[in-house]
């Protein structure tokens, strides 16, 4: 097995960006969701609330980023290291996280993207904002704006498997691509649904290791095309046919960090594409 493609999201919710390597630290991917666009009263907006979010193309640089748009002129913004400490929330249920205001500029980019008032904030410091369950025994803890879980990964060969059931169901809406369901690691060489048996496994990849989690319960944000912000009713519809277990429509695989032995931090660890991929046990 191999790894097909890695993807960050610098924003979350917004476009994905492509990588051939990326570093792994305690709260996942570097670089991945630590910006987050939050409502007036500190919780997080997605495209469950804005599909239009699929046009914000945030490109990553040391120090910061340019947020990008149609219509709109690029903005580019520094880290908010000294910006105004706030907290905020992902989602309501979620504990809230101290986190930096990029401040005024982003705020009135983004007003005028999303037709309503929103702040742009910066996680600082990952490792004050908690996975926010037990985790195992030497897992890292940590987790950037992601949901639940610092990684998600998704296998090829189960995307082919879904497609198929789409084609013989007679399905105006596939074949889907893997970019629908945002993961962050695309695995090759692997069984359909093999991720599966995976659960509450160490899975080396690249330079790093991972627990398996467990499978990941998809929302209506899959049904959004992330190229053009149309949503539809897939693949939430096959997967209540054909992956609804324990009243949750699975695909993929939410990974934690496995801290180094000791907990040093120990060498740079990375992922690249075509690094290997090795269940452990």
């Amino acid at each position: 097995m191999r790894v097909a493609s890695i993807h960050t999201y610098p924003v979350k919710g917004c476009r994905r960006t492509d990588r051939d390597t990326a570093r792994v630290e305690p709260w996942g991917l570097d670089g991945d969701r630590r910006w987050l666009i939050v409502d007036e009263t500190g919780i997080g907006l997605t495209q469950r609330q804005h599909r239009q979010l699929v046009t914000l193309r945030a490109v990553p640089r040391p120090g910061g980023l340019t947020l990008d748009a149609p219509g709109l002129t690029p903005l580019d913004l520094a880290e908010p290291v000294n910006g105004d400490e706030v907290r905020v929330r992902v989602f309501r249920s979620r504990p809230p996280a101290p986190v930096r205001a990029a401040g005024p500029e982003a705020d009135g980019w983004l007003h005028r993207l999303l037709g309503r008032p929103a702040r742009l904030v910066w996680l600082g410091e990952p490792s004050r904002n908690r996975v926010p369950w037990p985790v195992p025994a030497g897992t890292g803890a940590e987790v950037s704006f992601a949901d639940g879980t610092p990684l998600l990964l998704a296998n090829a060969a189960s995307l082919d498997a879904f497609n198929g059931w789409l084609r013989e169901s007679g399905s105006p809406e596939g074949p889907l691509p893997m970019a629908r369901f945002r993961p962050n690691l695309v695995v090759s060489g692997a069984a359909p649904w093999a991720e599966a048996t995976w659960v509450g496994r160490r899975i080396r990849i690249g330079g790093a290791v991972f627990h398996g989690v467990g499978e990941c319960g998809r929302c209506l944000v899959a049904t959004i095309d992330q190229e053009t912000g149309e949503h539809g009713r897939e693949p939430l519809r096959m997967l209540a046919a054909r992956r609804n277990i324990g009243q949750k429509l699975l695909f993929g695989l939410q990974l934690t960090v496995l801290a180094e032995p000791g907990g040093s931090a120990g060498p740079v660890r990375t992922v690249g594409v075509g690094d290997a991929v090795e269940v452990l046990d």
